[in-house]
């Protein structure tokens, strides 16, 4: 990905800055400078809130969509452990999340523990522009902004400080869109390489407060009801009816990122609170999920209803007349081979097994 380049700077260190990256923090770094400059219009930042911005980026990626970093990453290693010590809600609200830790910081053991995100990463992002594995040396030569440099660094009583060049600041911020999407397309690389089975990985570094509607879907199974078609809960049993069930992601939305019909079925609400993110027993419900679809899907094809929903279908591989017309074992054999190595890599992220 190519910077928009300057009249009065150079652009070219800047795009080095993640070459030979082996770990999420330089990304994260980056993220949390340019917060700071853009939206809260800092030029000089105290060190310790860029952390906290780097932690509130990397939550949800950890905690939420359960993706690795790879080998003995100490950013995701601290934010499980800040998750598990202070029981902080996986889904919690990216403004919750940052005033949250803006508190616990306040803390010596926080601190502790987050301490080693301010021994490298300053010093090792200006490398493009300063040539020296010499921390002392980087910060010394930052004095000057040498090679036009992006920040200097200074300590004052024990404390780290970033200020930023004052030539970069009108760069930042007409540009901070696409140098946030510049840290974001390398973020994606680099996490792909280390999850190479996970869906949609672009769509697991932030999470979205509003999911799309699910209007059209609701539609599909309100046609299936309305004309005829007991569905039932698959973990409760209960019979519902139009304007009486939720529609629920049978593998989690937080895996498969997408609202695929074939992963959606309609829910008595009360399993919501139990199931939440957890992975339902293939062996128990899977079957009764693929039993339900057919038949609905049975009973839209007959009305008339071709609608580009039910393309979502040819992802499992057939179309929707074909699964229309299978007989059981092969329509289970259909769903089987979709859901059974999505469910296995779910597991291996710490999704956990679930039953009613």
């Amino acid at each position: 990905m190519i910077l928009p380049q300057s009249h009065t700077l150079t652009t070219r260190h800047l795009n080095r800055v993640f070459d030979n990256t082996v770990a999420t923090y330089k990304y994260y770094w980056f993220l949390g400078i340019l917060d700071a400059c853009v939206k809260q219009g800092k030029s000089r930042i105290n060190v310790w809130d860029i952390m906290i911005s780097m932690v509130a980026n990397a939550w949800y990626p950890v905690n939420y969509f359960r993706l690795s970093f790879g080998k003995s990453e100490s950013l995701y290693d601290a934010i499980i452990t800040l998750q598990r010590e202070y029981n902080i809600p996986i889904n919690i609200s990216i403004n919750e999340l940052t005033e949250l830790l803006q508190t616990l910081i306040q803390r010596s053991e926080v601190r502790r523990l987050l301490n080693f995100l301010q021994m490298n990463v300053p010093f090792r992002f200006l490398r493009p522009w300063i040539d020296t594995s010499d921390d002392k040396q980087t910060v010394l030569r930052s004095q000057t902004f040498e090679n036009g440099c992006l920040y200097k660094l200074e300590k004052i009583d024990r404390i780290w400080w970033v200020e930023i060049n004052p030539a970069w600041l009108p760069y930042l911020r007409e540009n901070y869109d696409i140098l946030t999407s510049f840290a974001y397309w390398g973020l994606t690389n680099f996490l792909q390489v280390r999850n190479p089975n996970v869906p949609n990985i672009p769509n697991k570094l932030i999470k979205r407060e509003e999911r799309s509607s699910l209007l059209e879907q609701r539609k599909f199974w309100n046609t299936a009801i309305n004309n005829g078609l007991e569905v039932r809960c698959l973990y409760t049993d209960k019979l519902l009816a139009v304007r009486e069930y939720e529609l629920d992601h049978f593998i989690p939305w937080s895996f498969v990122s997408h609202d695929l019909l074939w992963n959606l079925m309609p829910a008595d609400a009360s399993i919501n609170s139990s199931k939440s993110n957890k992975l339902p027993d293939l062996k128990l419900y899977l079957p009764k999920l693929a039993e339900a679809h057919q038949s609905a899907l049975r009973i839209n094809l007959e009305v008339g209803r071709q609608n580009k929903l039910m393309e979502d279908y040819l992802s499992l591989g057939h179309t929707p007349q074909d699964i229309a017309l299978m007989d059981r074992e092969h329509l289970l054999d259909c769903f089987f081979q979709t859901f059974t190595p999505m469910t296995q890599i779910a597991h291996n992220m710490g999704f956990e097994s679930w039953r009613y």
